[in-house]
């Protein structure tokens, strides 16, 4: 975990004109000392390494001092051997492209310069991708979570009257070990309807309906029940149960074993599809996982999966100051998980796609883009709490049984196995 001493205060953020200004400092000083050294007689190669040395000293400086100080993306920062290495395989890019072009100086170093930065910047995401996964995926023993019932359920709903009863009464079926202890709460939550949904879900023996006043989308309806909720493990599903809510006793357990968040995983070796869906949704879908590499640290395979599981706290802490209302929420939650250093797992799931879904692929597909770039504008401006793991409370580290703690990177493509939270 972050040093917590070096974490910004609240609202602040790291400038994006201190990276540029940063940039353009360290690459003058490499065009600079390279074109002195070769009008001094010096060989191509001798330059650069020298003006690479010195480039890559004055950018690390920059950086730890002014640009990312106290950051959570300032990892490679502090990491040397990570930075050293990274600088060593661009630098080698650029040895070996600025030596082999016969052209001007200017021009060969400037393409040099091009292409180690392509590699340079892959390099630092793949670190991070792989640092950040490392850290979420150790889970924590704290103190029971706050809250009266051992699960509730939050089911966001948009003109769901012909089957919302059917759901509620199939949650409680399936997860009858839970309900018949007295320790499952059912929250549905009526997204503006105009069909009479609320009032058979209360028909239906839901624990508490809210009521939007209008049409928000799932965002606002997931935000508005897990507020309203009162279990320890709060988990959301969808009303169509694409998602047998027996599966949520796994989620349940995971939290239970020390786990901060939950979320199903469509894309696990282990997921089974009982019923497929579009080529169009599911190339959408793609779509929006790449697009959230503009936003998130981690290498997520599934954002949207409709089945979550959080502590209540941390649940409150990602999901109620929660700006985004659309399908782009999930997104928000997790950018918040890893702001706030918190542990998550990914969990298989079976998935039976619905005929009825509201989701409509092309428009809110370009819609999830649009919110993804209004958090990463609304994390930039700090409008989000400079909080975070420390403000939940913690114990010593939970090796739980069943999980595996055994390090190592190549469990970031194939997730049966989760690596160790780095020191």
């Amino acid at each position: 975990m972050t040093d917590p001493s070096r974490r910004l205060a609240a609202g602040e953020r790291p400038d994006p004109r201190r990276f540029v200004l940063t940039g353009f400092v360290a690459t003058g000083a490499d065009i600079g000392v390279v074109l002195v050294l070769v009008a001094a007689g010096l060989g191509r190669a001798a330059a650069d390494l020298v003006a690479l040395a010195l480039a890559a000293t004055v950018a690390r400086t920059l950086h730890h001092r002014y640009t990312l100080r106290g950051d959570g993306l300032d990892r490679w920062i502090r990491q040397w051997p990570v930075f050293l290495a990274v600088a060593v395989i661009a630098g080698s890019v650029d040895l070996l492209v600025f030596t082999a072009i016969d052209g001007p100086v200017l021009l060969a170093k400037l393409v040099a310069l091009g292409l180690a930065a392509v590699v340079r910047l892959a390099s630092y995401r793949l670190v991070l991708f792989r640092v950040v996964r490392r850290e979420q995926s150790v889970p924590i023993l704290r103190p029971t979570a706050p809250g009266t019932a051992r699960l509730s359920v939050v089911v966001p709903a948009y003109r769901e009257v012909a089957r919302i009863g059917e759901t509620v009464a199939e949650i409680r079926r399936q997860l009858a070990v839970v309900d018949e202890a007295g320790d499952l709460e059912v929250v549905v939550v009526d997204d503006g309807s105009a069909d009479g949904t609320a009032e058979a879900a209360e028909a239906a023996g839901a624990d508490q309906v809210i009521v939007l006043d209008r049409n928000r989308g799932k965002g606002a309806a997931v935000r508005a029940g897990v507020l309203a909720s009162t279990g320890r493990t709060v988990a959301f599903t969808d009303a169509d149960l694409a998602y047998a809510p027996a599966q949520l006793l796994g989620f349940l357990e995971a939290i239970e074993q020390g786990f901060d968040v939950a979320i199903g995983n469509r894309h696990h070796q282990n997921t089974e599809t009982l019923r497929g869906t579009s080529a169009l949704r599911s190339f959408g879908s793609r779509v929006v996982n790449m697009a959230t590499e503009l936003l998130l640290l981690g290498n997520y395979r599934d954002t949207q999966s409709g089945c979550k599981a959080f502590r209540s706290d941390v649940a409150r802490l990602v999901i109620g100051p929660g700006t985004i209302d659309g399908f782009a929420f999930d997104i928000e939650i997790l950018h918040l998980v890893e702001r706030y250093e918190l542990t998550m797992t990914e969990l298989p799931v079976e998935v039976v796609n619905s005929d009825t879904s509201t989701v409509r692929a092309i428009r809110d597909g370009i819609g999830v883009v649009v919110d993804i770039l209004r958090i990463r504008r609304t994390a930039r401006r700090g409008g989000y709490l400079a909080v975070g793991v420390d403000a939940l409370p913690t114990g010593p580290s939970l090796s739980a049984p069943g999980l595996s703690t055994e390090p190592g990177f190549d469990d970031l493509e194939n997730e049966a196995h989760q690596p160790e939270r780095d020191q």
